[in-house]
């Protein structure tokens, strides 16, 4: 395993960084724990690295261990108000690869103006928790390999649950799908954490684009949510995705942050 020497502080003591498991690494400093890296694969196959270190110095030296024992690319998460965060992952030498804007949604009709919205013809809600399985799964890889062959799955919002091997739905019960005669042609996942509800994700397979089935959708997710007694769910956007911009801010979406993917190639 890979260590590392540096002394930190006013009083140069002695830092030892080591990497102490295969996704584990620590700075010790007089016996204590100062730094901690982690590291782990995103489904999508990605490596993603975090560090909480105590000193900026100790940041960079965890950092230096990792990004010798890991192979690159390596990607990073970091709220964009953090600028002090931002900046040590500049120093190890990470740059923006793409920024996701936070917006909390609001699910009242009466300020969404979606109490009105109603599937186009033909169109038919299907519940989260009805919809059937192997249809669903169905279109989940459909619409996974048109967002691949068009700007790329990782452009979507992150997904860090654990899945088995070759599953891209783990839990169909989050679920509502529009479905046009027999065939699904769009879904809504909605995760029911329990402080805000998180709309995960809203697609549509590119033939049915500009029906309007996508806002048919978020109405029934969020006029679901409201019925339950939820004011408001959560929602990331990838900035370069006008068209769920434009979906979100229509109805009332607030944007309240930011967060940056950092990549190291």
């Amino acid at each position: 395993m890979h260590s590392v020497y540096f002394t930190s502080g006013a009083d140069n003591h002695a830092v030892l960084v080591t990497r102490v498991a295969d996704t584990q690494w620590h700075a010790v400093e007089d016996d204590l724990v100062v730094g901690r890296g982690h590291a782990s694969r995103r489904p999508d196959g990605r490596l993603f690295i975090s560090i909480d270190a105590w000193h900026d110095a100790v940041f960079d030296r965890v950092a230096e261990v990792m990004l010798t024992d890991l192979p690159t690319p390596l990607y990073a998460v970091v709220d964009e108000a953090d600028q002090d965060s931002t900046s040590a992952w500049e120093r190890a030498g990470f740059t923006v690869a793409r920024r996701e804007w936070g917006y909390f949604v609001p699910t009242d009709p009466a300020v969404t103006g979606l109490g009105t919205v109603r599937p186009p013809a033909g169109v038919t809600i299907v519940p989260a928790g009805e919809a059937e399985q192997g249809p669903l799964r169905a279109l989940d890889r459909f619409i996974r390999y048109e967002v691949e062959a068009a700007v790329g799955w990782q452009t979507m919002p992150a997904e860090v649950l654990p899945r088995p091997a070759g599953s891209t739905l783990v839990d169909p019960s989050k679920y509502a799908v529009a479905r046009h005669m027999e065939q699904y042609v769009g879904l809504v996942r909605v995760a029911p954490l329990i402080r805000q509800p998180r709309i995960g994700l809203i697609a549509v397979r590119a033939d049915r684009h500009r029906r309007g089935i996508a806002r048919a959708l978020l109405a029934h997710a969020l006029g679901s949510l409201h019925r339950s007694g939820t004011a408001s769910a959560w929602a990331e956007v990838n900035e370069c995705n006008a068209a769920a911009t434009a979906l979100f801010e229509g109805v009332g979406a607030r944007r309240t942050g930011s967060t940056l993917e950092l990549v190291r190639r």
